[in-house]
């Protein structure tokens, strides 16, 4: 079992930056793929960016490609969402899911393979 709280959310300029952090409960925090997801108001939760067990593999959606960051560290038991150049169209509710599937990080970019879910944190970005 895995408990994961995110927190780092707020309201930001666009072109402002953000870091987004997800602590995760559990021992074996460092055996699962790491994602954070997004949910606009009236849209389907969507994918934004996954990391291997150990950091080796990301992978991110072409919308934040070059922008976001993802990272962890496991010995924090943390996963990290670095947003810079945030646009409207970033905000929304940012989640965290951990997945014990044993997929490459490309293939992991919907939420059925997540086995585990933060409660979100909110991102605003105003124009």
């Amino acid at each position: 079992q895995v408990q994961l709280v995110e927190s780092g959310g707020g309201l930001v300029q666009a072109g402002g930056s953000l870091r987004l952090s997800c602590a995760a409960s559990g021992r074996t925090f460092s055996s699962y793929t790491m994602g954070w997801f997004r949910q606009a108001p009236g849209k389907e939760r969507e994918f934004v960016a996954a990391i291997s067990w150990n950091g080796g593999s990301t992978y991110y959606a072409d919308s934040v490609k070059g922008r976001f960051t993802i990272s962890r560290d496991n010995t924090k038991n943390t996963v990290y969402l670095q947003m810079n150049s945030l646009k409207p169209e970033d905000a929304g509710v940012y989640y965290c899911a951990a997945s014990g599937r044993t997929l490459p990080v490309v293939v992991l970019t919907t939420t059925v393979r997540y086995d585990y879910w933060g409660q979100g944190t909110q991102v605003t970005v105003s124009s």
